[in-house]
């Protein structure tokens, strides 16, 4: 269960340019802040980003929260949250 925070300390601005970031509830709108951040990291900026997640959620939640939206995550960085728990690898887009 998410903490209760204030995520305009937190997270990137940049990832929540189009919200108040003072309206946002970790909990009510954690697959919202989640997927947000990831999609704006990439492979460079993932291991710091992530972190900030982990501040606010546990590994279940940021592992299945990506795993099961439609969102446009990236599939590296859809590898790098399995990777980073030991979890199976899910893709967002199949290219096969």
């Amino acid at each position: 269960m998410a903490k209760a925070v204030n995520i305009s300390n937190i997270f990137p601005k940049h990832a929540f340019w189009d919200m108040d970031t003072n309206k946002l509830s970790a909990q009510r709108d954690k697959a919202i802040i989640i997927l947000r951040v990831f999609m704006t990291t990439n492979k460079d900026t993932f291991s710091k980003d992530i972190e900030l997640v982990e501040t606010v959620y546990n590994a279940n939640e940021i592992y299945n929260v990506p795993k099961e939206t439609k969102e446009r995550i990236s599939n590296n960085v859809c590898k790098l949250v399995s990777k980073r728990y030991s979890k199976p690898a899910f893709l967002r887009y199949d290219f096969s």
